[in-house]
């Protein structure tokens, strides 16, 4: 998998954070990062995100096997992420691990 394909948005890295321990639908997904004092990030942006994150192979989807919900009538579709997503998440965090701890040459030295 190229490097590329582990770069992440902002909403991307949010996702896989949710998805990290947990297998999650939509709005689990949603719930978990806005009850964590995430951003909030709707609809319009949750699903686009998942569907790149997928073309990427960070996370897989499956049908749920629970009945359709009552309200709705849709089946749940659920995600998780996979050794890649993890993978990413982990370039993200040394990255900014990096970032903390740089500190400028100093002249002389």
């Amino acid at each position: 998998m190229s490097e590329s394909n582990l770069r992440l948005t902002p909403n991307q890295e949010v996702i896989l954070a949710a998805l990290r321990l947990h297998r999650r639908y939509g709005l689990e997904i949603l719930a978990a990062i806005e009850s964590n004092g995430g951003k909030q990030i709707g609809f319009n942006s949750l699903y686009p995100n998942l569907k790149k994150l997928e073309k990427k192979g960070l996370v897989q989807s499956e049908w749920g096997d629970e009945p359709p919900e009552a309200h709705s009538g849709a089946r749940r579709k659920y995600y998780r992420i996979t050794a890649a997503g993890i993978r990413a998440l982990e370039i993200k965090q040394e990255l900014l691990a990096g970032v903390a701890a740089w500190r400028p040459e100093t002249e002389g030295a």
